[in-house]
C-alpha cells in the first residue's frame, strides 16, 4: 500500500515523529514538532506537503493530481492525490523537499539537537 511506504520513508528521516493530532484518521509527520506531511489513512488518499510557493504553482500546472493544499495555506502547501499517476520516485522527492523546508525553519538550536540525537 502506498501509505505505509511513504509512512516509511518518512520515519527514515532524522528526528521524524507521527501523531493523530486532530482526529483518529489524519496521521500527521513532523519534524522539530512542526508538521511537514498530512495524510488521511481511510480513501481516498492524498497527502498534503509543504513547498516554496513557486515550485508548488509549477507542480499544479505539471500534474493534474496536484491541487492547491486542502485545509490549508494554499501558497504554501499541494495536496497530492495518491491515485493519480505521478510516479512515486516525485513524490518521494516532494516530501524531501517538503522536510527541507520545515526543518531549515527551525531555529539553528533545534537543528542542532536533532543532528545529535539522530
Amino acid at each position: 500500500m502506498i501509505l505505509e511506504k511513504i509512512r516509511e520513508y518518512c520515519l527514515k528521516k532524522k528526528g521524524v515523529t507521527e501523531d493523530f493530532p486532530f482526529d483518529e484518521t489524519t496521521l500527521v509527520f513532523r519534524v522539530g514538532g512542526k508538521i511537514f506531511l498530512l495524510t488521511d489513512i481511510e480513501p481516498p488518499f492524498s497527502i498534503n506537503l509543504k513547498c516554496d510557493p513557486e515550485k508548488a504553482i509549477e507542480l499544479r500546472e505539471r500534474y493534474e493530481g496536484v491541487t492547491p493544499g486542502y485545509h490549508m495555506n494554499k501558497k504554501n502547501w499541494n495536496t497530492i492525490d495518491l491515485q493519480s499517476n505521478i510516479p512515486i520516485k516525485e513524490i518521494y522527492k516532494w516530501i524531501d523537499h517538503s522536510y527541507e523546508l520545515v526543518l531549515s525553519g527551525l531555529s539553528k538550536a533545534e537543528r542542532s539537537k536533532l543532528v545529535k540525537k539522530f
